[in-house]
């Protein structure tokens, strides 16, 4: 046998996996004590939950008593620092299981009773929006104990960003938390992708396609909130390559009211049959913006970039298309004039190339931005392969982001430059009769500088009839202005 068939040891081993009860435990045991012995992963997942930043204790399958039930919720977390302490019961599941409400309500009963802070749930489910749980409870449970969930794509990616670019300090604990991240990535492990965009796919799409679907039915807020949990899929996946954070673009108030965000999406869908979201990265020169619009069965990905303030309209146009250079030539680029109102210019980049000009309808009118999107087909499938909708989404970010957004930088202005001191020529001293002036060249119809004793040159014809002779020239009888000059009669 060769060495090429031997299988290496792994701190974590995904053989052995019988059922769906064995996967739950082994990836709760195998997070849970991953947190506790590398610091620094287990510190960017608690933290914002508001455990202290103390040693975190991990304990599995720890027994508790709900009247004369006695219950295993799959874990616990605990974590020290001086007299403050903090304590979470952990629900797990994985592969396609879903969160039950009741079993959550029983543990934030016992979370109550025992004075815990906090009940956390991780599965494969992923909210819509971030902060918001996937199971509905009563809310009356959670006055004194808080409700937090992590879905295992959001596990994996901090797992990743803290190994790859946030970095481990000790050596030996950046390789468990890769053994982790190998054991995540298996496909019997549990910890699924997003790859199902829900039972409601199907009819949604085809009642978008025929323009039967009203804002009313029951099917479209499954399919909305599905496509809002793909794009928080995205951003994640996103950011694992980036190396930070990506998050879906929300505003203050779908934050605040998440039923918002899935009106807009509902009413959308029934009135253009369009699904329209946008993710945040960091430093890029605005949200990149995905339009899936379900009739045409074509996913477009824009950005917005400010024009230059100054110079001409063709050179703005052309300082877009040096930022532009690995860009597709089907990339479409539209352009909005100062004070302008709808639609603006629009052609494709490789006609932009050929003639800057076809972007500028009225050279008078300052240009105020401009718009880049790029299309591509979009799938129509409900999981996950060849023709696929979540796919064809994810591919088009990528894509997008690679050939376009990750060249551009937003203008800005020139720094003002010190104004050269011109150098003066050696004079003696007694010559010089002023010492050097803020306004000397200060403008283009500024006189040249002159010494004090230079005489204006003027022409002889025209000192005839402007300036008199010198007086030593002519005879003193014909001087005027002499006492006793005699008159001169003609």
């Amino acid at each position: 046998m060769t060495e090429e068939t031997w299988h290496q040891a792994r701190l974590i081993p995904t053989s052995g996996i019988n059922g769906a009860d064995e996967q739950e435990r082994r990836a709760t045991s195998a997070l849970l004590a991953v947190m506790s012995s590398v610091r620094e992963f287990g510190r960017v997942l608690t933290q914002p939950l508001g455990a202290p930043a103390g040693q975190l204790e991990t304990y599995i399958e720890v027994p508790f008593y709900l009247g004369e039930r006695r219950l295993y919720p799959d874990g616990l977390l605990r974590a020290r620092r001086g007299q403050k302490e903090w304590t979470a019961l952990v629900e797990v599941k994985t592969g396609v299981n879903a969160l039950e409400a009741e079993q959550l309500e029983a543990y934030l009963d016992i979370a109550r009773e025992k004075g815990f802070d906090a009940v956390v749930t991780i599965s494969n489910e992923i909210p819509a929006i971030a902060g918001l749980h996937p199971t509905k409870v009563d809310k009356r449970k959670l006055k004194r104990v808080a409700l937090h969930h992590w879905s295992w794509s959001m596990v994996l990616a901090e797992a990743v960003l803290q190994k790859e670019h946030r970095g481990v300090a000790d050596p030996d604990q950046a390789w468990i938390l890769g053994e982790l991240i190998r054991y995540l990535e298996h496909p019997r492990s549990g910890a699924l992708q997003f790859d199902d965009m829900g039972p409601s796919w199907v009819t949604t799409r085809e009642a978008v396609a025929s323009g039967t679907l009203r804002a009313g039915d029951k099917c479209a807020p499954e399919v909305a909130a599905r496509f809002d949990a793909l794009l928080r899929y995205v951003s994640l996946q996103l950011g694992r390559k980036l190396g930070d954070d990506v998050t879906p673009a929300l505003s203050r108030r779908e934050l605040a009211d998440p039923a918002l965000r899935a009106q807009a999406l509902v009413q959308s869908m029934s009135a253009q049959g369009t699904l329209q979201g946008a993710i945040s990265i960091p430093n890029a020169v605005g949200p990149l913006v995905v339009t899936a619009d379900l009739r045409a069965g074509v996913v477009t990905c824009h950005v917005e970039i400010a024009a230059p303030r100054d110079g001409r309209a063709t050179t703005r146009v052309n300082w877009l298309l040096r930022q532009l250079r690995h860009a597709p030539d089907s990339t479409r680029i539209e352009a909005f004039v100062m004070h302008g109102r709808g639609a603006g210019t629009a052609e494709l980049l490789h006609a932009v190339r050929d003639q800057p000009a076809v972007l500028i309808e009225d050279p008078k009118k300052e240009l105020r931005s401009f718009r880049i999107a790029l299309a591509s087909p979009l799938g129509s499938k409900r999981g996950r392969g060849r023709g696929s909708f979540i796919d064809s989404v994810e591919n088009a970010i990528d894509t997008f982001y690679g050939d376009i957004v990750q060249d551009l930088r937003a203008w800005s202005a020139a720094p003002p430059r010190l104004r050269e001191t011109p150098e003066q020529p050696d004079e003696r001293p007694s010559l010089t009769s002023t010492a050097l002036s803020s306004q000397d060249g200060a403008g283009p119809d500024a006189p040249a500088s002159q010494p004090d004793d230079a005489r204006v040159l003027v022409p002889t014809a025209d000192r005839r009839e402007t300036d008199p002779e010198p007086a030593e020239q002519l005879s003193p009888s014909l001087v005027p202005g002499q006492p006793d000059a005699p008159e001169m009669s003609i």
